[in-house]
């Protein structure tokens, strides 16, 4: 199948298996992490703490792990990455088992945790044009994506699994062994691992004058700093009621239990899924702009549904046309950094887009809890909604986003 033709060069193919193996492994360690955290404290606060350990380094270091992917060979800095997070949670499934596991331990592992991916993301994202031939790069993509996909189904599931025969030390240890398997097969890769070349009669290396260029790079072209501007702007219309208001929309106006909020959060990624099947197949996205930002306003009103007084079977059914336009929108976008920006530049670029992507993801949710508490669930999914599809809508008054091929 035409999706999976990137698999047929081995690099790639490596890359994907292992990041697959620990995509699951991610997921499974979230949902033992959640439940050790509730046994061990039964406090919302100290959950609320593990994801500030792990979400605020990631966001300090970006830029400064942008910087080193577009210095130094960037297999390396992956393979180190995994190796340093295999063992942090090898030693806290061995403190589990031990029964000497503390909530201090785990804030540490979560810092350590968001300051490695500062340095891995932007190392994956410029690595796969380094190892994926060009007309292969869309395939790569929707590959790469899937396997997050998968991970959010399979991890949860796997994890619940682990837990309930060998209680979360056993959960903690699987993800450990995963980011092993995940270094071993970055392995192969070493060889083909050089420093991406800089530019000729380029000054002398500086963090800050490196830093400066990826900012350049992005201010010089609309295109890059229109679009990253808009995703921080609709990450915090779409993430909020998503993350926040669903719960208590489900409660409240649906009058239905968990089983139906779990449904409903499963098949958002289905629809992730389905989105980068169909796009994977292509061997090169034509009309780039516009059809990026008509997913992203489709996304808007499919968000807006739930906010209206529909059946289920119709917020199902937004919710598969959510995932998958969603899923376009991100992998032509990724589609477009990995052909405009530069190879020697592409980490730092990458790196502000995901400085973009979730900066403002605290102040959504923020916004989400104060707007659900006082104007109730419903309300907030419309206002979510609405302001997304207006946002890619003027975007796409521009003209170098509505011309982009």
């Amino acid at each position: 199948m035409s999706l999976f033709r990137s698999l047929a060069h081995r690099p790639f193919a490596l890359l994907w298996a292992g990041q697959t193996i620990s995509r699951v492994g991610d997921f499974l360690y979230e949902i033992a992490l959640a439940w050790w955290v509730l046994e061990k404290t039964g406090s919302a606060t100290a959950m609320a703490g593990v994801l500030i350990f792990a979400f605020t380094p990631m966001l300090l270091f970006l830029l400064i792990g942008g910087v080193a992917v577009d210095r130094y060979p960037r297999v390396k800095l992956m393979l180190a990455s995994d190796l340093l997070r295999g063992a942090v949670v090898a030693l806290v499934a061995a403190l589990a088992f031990s029964q000497q596991l503390e909530i201090w331990h785990v804030y540490i592992a979560s810092l350590i945790f968001g300051l490695v991916d500062a340095f891995f993301q932007p190392a994956y994202t410029a690595l796969v044009p380094d190892i994926t031939p060009h007309e292969h790069l869309t395939s790569a993509n929707s590959l790469t994506s899937m396997s997050m996909q998968i991970g959010r189904i399979a991890g949860p599931a796997l994890g619940a699994a682990a837990i309930g025969l060998g209680g979360t030390a056993g959960a903690f240890a699987l993800d450990g062994a995963s980011f092993f398997v995940s270094a071993a097969c970055l392995m192969p890769l070493l060889n083909s691992s050089a420093p991406p070349a800089r530019e000729a009669g380029s000054p002398p290396a500086s963090v800050l004058r490196d830093m400066r260029e990826g900012i350049d790079t992005v201010l010089g072209s609309p295109v890059l700093w229109i679009s990253i501007l808009v995703f921080a702007l609709s990450n915090i219309m779409l993430a909020g009621p998503y993350g926040v208001a669903m719960p208590f929309l489900v409660k409240d106006y649906l009058k239905a239990d968990a089983g139906t909020l779990g449904l409903l959060y499963a098949i958002f990624p289905i629809g992730y899924i389905i989105g980068g099947a169909w796009l994977g197949r292509l061997a090169r996205i034509r009309r780039r702009g516009p059809t990026a930002y008509i997913g992203l306003m489709i996304a808007g009103l499919m968000l807006l549904t739930f906010g209206l007084p529909v059946p289920l079977v119709v917020l199902v059914l937004a919710a598969l046309i959510n995932g998958a336009a969603l899923e376009i929108e991100s992998l032509i976008w990724t589609n477009i950094l990995q052909e405009t920006v530069p190879g020697e530049r592409l980490g730092r670029v990458a790196s502000i887009d995901s400085l973009g992507s979730f900066a403002l993801l605290p102040v959504g949710y923020a916004l989400a809890g104060w707007a659900t508490d006082r104007l109730g669930a419903a309300p907030v999914f419309v206002i979510g909604g609405g302001l997304t599809a207006i946002v890619a809508i003027l975007a796409l008054a521009h003209p170098a986003i509505r011309t982009l091929d």
